[in-house]
C-alpha cells in the first residue's frame, strides 16, 4: 500500500502542479473551467489508451518508442506554454484593465486559452498513463488489490490537495500582478519540461549520453516531496546532464526573448 501510495502521490502532485498553474493562470476568465477540464478528462482517457497500448509504443522504434513518446509529449506541451506566454506577453495589460470583457475574447478565439489545455491534457496523459501502468504491474505481480486500492487513493488525495494548496497560494496574489508571476512560472515549467524531454532522448540515442553535471540528490533528492514540486516548476533535477542544462537554458531565453519582442509590440490601452 505504501509504494502504491508514493508512486501515486509523486505522479499526480505533477499533473496538479501543472494543472494548479495553468489554473491560477486563467484565473478571471470566462470558460477557462470547460477548457481545462476538457483537457483534463481528455489526459485522463488517453493515459488509459496509451497504458493499454504501451506494449506496442514500447516496441516502435526498435524498442525507444516509449522514450521518444514522453519526449513528443513534453516538448508539444513545451511548444503550447511558449505560445501562450508570447500571447499573453503582447496582451496581459489589456486583460488586467478589462477583465469583465475577457469572455468574448475567449469565446471569439482571440485568447489561447485552448493551448494551455492542450498542455493540460498532455500532462496529464503522462503522468495518468504511467499511475496505470504502475498499478497493473503490481496487480500482475499478485499484490492484494485492497491495499493497493487503499494506497492509490491516499495518494491521489495527497497529490490533489498539495496541488490546490498552491494554486490557492497563486490566486491571493493581485490581479495586477497574476500574470507576471504565472507568466514566469510557465516559463520556467517549460523549460524544465524541455530538459526532461532532452533527457528521454538520450535514453533513446536520439542525443548522446553524458555523465551528470553534478550530483545534489544528498541535497535535496528528485524524488522527495519538495524536489517533485521544484521539479515541476522550475525544472530542478539533482543529476543533470550538459544537454539537459542546454535543452533548459535555450528554452528559456528564447521564450524570455519572444516575451520581450511581443510585450514591445503590445498595442497601448485605450487604442
Amino acid at each position: 500500500m505504501f509504494s502504491t501510495a508514493i508512486i501515486v502521490f509523486r505522479e499526480v502532485l505533477e499533473a496538479a502542479l501543472v494543472v494548479a498553474v495553468v489554473l491560477a493562470a486563467t484565473q478571471g476568465l470566462t470558460g477557462r473551467n470547460r477548457w481545462i477540464l476538457g483537457g483534463i478528462a481528455s489526459g485522463v482517457l488517453g493515459s488509459l489508451v496509451v497504458a493499454s497500448l504501451t506494449q506496442q509504443i514500447s516496441m516502435a522504434f526498435e524498442g525507444v518508442g516509449q522514450e521518444l513518446f514522453n519526449a513528443a509529449i513534453l516538448l508539444t506541451a513545451v511548444a503550447m506554454l511558449a505560445w501562450h506566454n508570447i500571447w499573453m506577453s503582447r496582451h496581459a495589460r489589456q486583460l488586467v484593465a478589462h477583465l469583465r470583457q475577457v469572455g468574448s475574447n475567449v469565446t471569439s478565439g482571440q485568447l489561447p486559452i485552448y493551448f494551455l489545455a492542450t498542455a493540460v491534457g498532455l500532462a496529464v496523459l503522462r503522468e495518468g498513463s504511467e499511475v496505470v501502468l504502475f498499478t497493473e504491474g503490481l496487480a500482475a505481480g499478485g499484490s492484494d488489490s485492497l491495499p493497493m486500492l487503499w494506497g492509490a487513493l491516499i495518494g491521489l488525495g495527497a497529490g490533489l490537495v498539495l496541488g490546490a494548496l498552491i494554486y490557492f497560494g497563486l490566486v491571493r496574489i493581485p490581479t495586477g500582478h497574476l500574470f507576471t508571476v504565472t507568466g514566469w512560472l510557465i516559463l520556467l515549467l517549460a523549460a524544465g519540461m524541455a530538459a526532461s524531454a532532452a533527457g528521454f532522448l538520450a535514453q533513446a540515442g536520439w542525443l548522446p549520453m553524458q555523465h551528470p553535471l553534478w550530483n545534489s540528490s544528498e541535497l535535496l533528492s528528485q524524488h522527495s516531496v519538495p524536489g517533485e514540486i521544484l521539479h515541476v516548476l522550475v525544472g530542478y533535477q539533482d543529476r543533470p546532464t550538459a544537454i539537459q542544462l542546454s535543452f533548459y537554458l535555450t528554452t528559456l531565453v528564447l521564450i524570455a526573448f519572444g516575451m520581450h519582442l511581443s510585450r514591445q509590440r503590445a498595442p497601448a490601452l485605450g487604442r
